[in-house]
Formats: C-alpha cells, structure tokens, sequence
C-alpha cells in the first residue's frame, strides 16, 4: 500500500457498529416514548436494510450499555431516564465515537455557561440559599468516609439549582432531561480524579452568582466545564484501553488501579 503524507487509510467500522449508532440516533430522536417498547427485530431490519443477525448483534450493544431493556416475551423498552441502568453518556461515547462525545461536552459547556450568567443576574435570595447548601454538602463529602454517591447528589443538584436560578425554563428543561447523563458522567470523572478539585471549581460559581457578577459567574462555571471535558475525555480513553485489554486477556495501569 503506498502511504501519502497528510492521508489516513480509510477504516471501515463492523456493521453492527455502524447499525448501533444509527439505532441509538433513532431511539433519542423522540419517536419512541422511555418506558415504551420499540420496533422488532425483524421490524428494524428491514427498515435499516440489514440481516437480522447483525441487527440482533447491535441491539444486544446497547442491552449491554443499559439503553434499552430485553422482556423475555415481552419486548425490548426503552429504559425510562429515572432508571439506575440508565446509559452513561461516556459508554455512549464509546459506541457513538469522539465526535458525539465531543458534542455533549460542547453543548453542555455553553449551556451551562449561559445559565450561570443568567443565574448571577436573576436569582432569588431563596435559590442562592439553595445552591449554597449544596456547595456545603459538597465541602462535607470531600471527605473519602462520606459516601461517594453524597458528593454526586450534591454536584448534580448544584447545577441543577444553576439550571433554575437562571430562569429560563427552555434551558432549565434541557438540563432537566439529561440529569441522569449528568450524573454517570460525574460518577465516573469522580471515581478517577476525587472530590477536591471539583468542589474547588464550583465554589467560585457560586460565589460570582451571590455577587451577582455575571461575567464572573460565566467565567467560573466556563472554567469548571472545560476541566471537566478534560476529564471526561481522559475517562473515555482509559475506559477505551480498558475495554482493548479485556478482550486481548491484558491488564492495564487503569485496571490495575481500580
């Protein structure tokens, strides 16, 4: 094969790759309700143009990653998005590829963002007492005795409480239907990186918040989204090498660590 500089070879992904992905599209498009069951397999198939067995293959990718749910008799649902199995947004990232994953980390950096800025301008001295009990639920459970799932709640409720001290219910409601992706990712950044470094970088958001300094407020939580994208992205290739070695029988450093 003669190599041209500037030119990556073309690598075809496995079908069932490319179908899972399609699928997943298909299945958070909103045509198909959480908790309802969705279309056969033979159904499917045929609507993609593909064989049943790689369909099968696919459909069991994301029985894996807890995306959809196998009734034995009954169907194959949706999981409604307050069910524990719900996927994690970094195991969807995996299946999905860099480019999605790099998307939700985007949107929700300038979501966020937005909403703090808004925050700073138009919370109430209830929400901003709100939002400062979680910042001390946080600094309690930096410590390693403190249940790390304490640490979490307290994260996600922070921005959440962000979400709607911001007043803005289309952004609010955004935010609100990806708590439970918000929640898998922090779990999973949290367990590699600890608790310290991300109470540090909320404590400042809300700070500029209470100061009603809107540049402040956007600045802080702009910060905080990029370190965590950061991590996020350090996770997804960890859990990828992971994910490598399991199949080739080889431990990791990342293995080993866990």
């Amino acid at each position: 094969m003669t190599a041209i500089r500037g030119i990556e070879p073309i690598h075809r992904e496995p079908i069932a790759v490319e179908i899972a992905r399609r699928l997943v599209e298909y299945l958070l498009s909103g045509e198909i309700e959480p908790g309802t069951r969705i279309p056969g397999e033979r159904q499917l198939a045929e609507a993609f143009g593909v064989g049943r067995s790689a369909m099968r293959e696919a459909i069991k990718s994301l029985t894996l990653i807890g995306l959809v749910e196998v009734r034995h008799g009954d169907g194959t649902y949706l999981r409604r998005s307050d069910e524990s199995l719900l996927p994690q947004v970094i195991e969807w990232g995996l299946l999905l590829g860099e480019p999605l994953t790099a998307d939700l980390v985007e949107a929700r950096q300038k979501i966020e963002t937005i909403m703090a800025g808004l925050a700073a301008e138009r919370r109430t001295d209830e929400e901003l007492a709100g939002l400062h009990l979680q910042v001390l639920r946080m600094y309690a459970a930096r410590d390693p005795s403190v249940d790390l799932a304490e640490f979490i709640d307290a994260d996600v409720q922070f921005h959440l409480r962000v979400a709607e001290a911001a007043h803005n219910s289309a952004l609010r409601d955004v935010l609100g239907s990806v708590q439970a992706l918000l929640q898998a990712w922090i779990r999973r950044v949290m367990i590699r990186e600890g608790r310290d470094l991300t109470y540090s970088e909320h404590r400042p958001i809300y700070e500029a918040i209470a100061a009603g300094d809107v540049q402040g407020a956007e600045a802080a939580m702009n910060a905080h989204m990029v370190s965590a994208g950061r991590r996020l992205a350090l996770a997804v290739e960890i859990a990828q090498a992971e994910r490598a070695a399991a199949k080739g029988g080889i431990a990791t450093d990342a293995q080993r660590w866990g």
